[in-house]
């Protein structure tokens, strides 16, 4: 089957040719390889300090999973509101600290299992605040075009980082005598990671691509209209709904890889390194040939694929414990997590306007987040009373039972939409009475005049009307028809203040208006439609 997304070169490097892309992606790189050296590190380290238990290895997941569940969306609207640089600066230099902690504390000797876990805790709390951001400021890098390719090239950064990581902090483990000592040295080469990404950001230029002239919003109003516009966006939901179900079910190797590697496999701190590395090197095949893949294949087709083939990877690594067929099917599991992480994210970037690109952002990685942390748990206590064989089995059986239910859900399909901001051609209507900016509710009415023959294309387009509406900011919307003069129809929709009006109008798309000139071209009268602006009135007590 033809994507009829947007063709893309087929090499899929061309966002490293621009200088600003290409230094992020490198500092990127490097900080992925520390963090993922951690991972390895202090989850081989909990096996060891907790003796084993399933539960808490499994829990070291959720603590890095369960900051961006409990975050995300308070993370993509402090990325709307403040200035990505400094935010992406203050918290990186936040994880930086919490890993300088932890490598005192396991260098001393006094690290147990909750306080790695508290620790990991603090630690993704910075990534869950910073990841929003850190993801929102691509399209500031790249062209709109290229941004599939930067989604891919950020995956393969991460996936190489995951191919070499696991393997070089399991390595550095298994070279000291005590654990506590390899895993100290990881965790400090990683705090020396977060150090040339600040550098980085620091020497970084930025140009935003959306600056409001009005007053920046307030966080809880931020969210509010973040959630307002993930209501009204289905497009948007479906990316967020596919995420969840395949993280919850695949998270279990994820959660149990430590314990097969351990119970199953009969492997050590190397051992369990390589097998994460062999993931993580499926995972950089994925990123590199995905352009080739999508320019071939829809993004329905590629996540479908990726869901059955995972399926049979769960079964495999339940019911055969051998090695190399492990590392083998570890490897196609790379390819297919890539391959499906990078679709979701590119399908949530392509269809998020810049002005709420960061908490669209925000609400993928809790979604995504919170189904490897919800997932992590549940899998970790099914082994836990059970055992691992049970839980990767269940996980399967759950994937494949899902898959219908997920395949409703579309995603990139049909021509994307244009989400730059619509330059306006005439200014707003001046109004005898210039309202405050927090006057309000406001209530906007349009009166448009139909001819009979056009009534069907009306009504399908007006109702159209009703997302644009309540996407960029309306708490109401509907259309009426005059009982006395059925030609005469009224599109009316309210504001809780005057400042959201004015905020609307900002976040009018080139796509928005397509809809909107072509309901215009219907009205009878001569010029538009006639526009009131219409402000509560409040009662005069004095």
């Amino acid at each position: 089957m033809i994507a009829e997304s947007p063709k893309m070169p087929e090499d899929g490097f061309g966002p490293l040719r621009n200088p600003l892309f290409r230094d992020r992606w490198l500092a990127s790189t490097v900080s992925n390889l520390g963090t993922w050296m951690q991972d390895t590190a202090g989850t081989w380290l909990m096996t060891v300090l907790s003796a084993g238990s399933p539960l808490l290895i499994a829990l070291m997941q959720t603590a890095a999973s369960l900051p961006v569940l409990l975050l995300g969306i308070l993370a993509g609207a402090t990325a709307d509101v403040f200035e990505r640089r400094r935010l992406l600066i203050f918290w990186q230099t936040w994880m930086l600290v919490v890993v300088g902690l932890l490598t005192i504390l396991t260098f001393a000797g006094v690290v147990g299992p909750y306080q790695l876990l508290g620790l990991t805790f603090l630690m993704n709390i910075g990534a869950a605040m910073n990841n929003p951001a850190w993801q929102a400021i691509v399209p500031e890098l790249v062209p709109r075009e290229q941004i599939p390719d930067a989604v891919s090239l950020n995956s393969a950064s991460n996936n190489l980082a995951r191919a070499l990581g696991p393997a070089l902090g399991g390595l550095m483990v298994a070279a000291f005598v005590k654990v506590t000592t390899g895993a100290g040295w990881v965790f400090a080469l990683n705090s020396v990671s977060f150090a040339a990404v600040i550098w980085v950001l620091w020497k970084w230029k930025r140009k935003p691509l959306f600056k409001s002239a009005l007053p920046a919003e307030r966080m809880a109003g931020s969210i509010r209209s973040g959630l307002r516009y993930l209501r009204f966006a289905p497009e948007l939901q479906a990316s967020l709904v596919r995420a969840f179900l395949f993280t919850f079910f695949v998270s279990a190797v994820w959660a149990l890889l430590a314990a097969i590697a351990a119970r199953e496999l009969k492997q050590g701190a190397m051992g369990y390194g390589l097998l994460n590395g062999a993931m993580g090197a499926g995972a950089v095949v994925g990123a590199v040939t995905l352009p080739r893949i999508r320019s071939r294949f829809a993004a329905d087709s590629i996540l479908r694929v990726t869901s059955v083939v995972f399926v049979a990877i769960l079964v495999v690594l339940a019911w055969v414990p051998i090695s190399w067929v492990a590392i083998a099917v570890l490897l196609v599991g790379g390819f297919c997590w890539t391959s499906t992480m990078s679709t979701l994210n590119t399908s949530v970037q392509l269809v998020s306007p810049p002005w709420v690109q960061a908490r669209s952002l925000g609400a993928y990685l809790t979604v995504f987040q919170g189904g490897l942390a919800l997932g992590s748990a549940t899998w970790g206590y099914v082994a836990e009373h059970s055992s691992v064989r049970v839980a990767m089995t269940a996980s399967a059986i759950g994937l494949a039972a899902t898959l219908p239910f997920a395949l409703k859900f579309h995603i990139l399909q049909g021509k994307l939409p244009d989400l730059g901001p619509y330059v306006w051609r005439r200014p707003q209507r001046e109004l005898v009475m210039e309202p405050e900016l927090e006057d309000g509710p406001v209530r906007i009415v349009l009166e448009y005049f139909i001819a009979p023959e056009n009534y069907a294309e009306f009504t399908r387009l007006i109702h159209r009307m009703e997302g644009v509406r309540l996407r960029s900011g309306a708490i109401r919307w509907g259309v009426f028809r005059d009982a006395a003069n059925l030609e005469r129809f009224e599109e009316t929709f309210v504001m809780e203040s005057w400042l959201d009006h004015l905020r609307a109008r900002e976040r009018m798309t080139a796509a928005d208006s397509i809809i909107r000139d072509r309901l215009w071209e219907l009205h009878k009268g001569e010029g538009p439609p006639r526009v009131e602006h219409q402000v509560y009135v409040k009662e005069v007590t004095s």
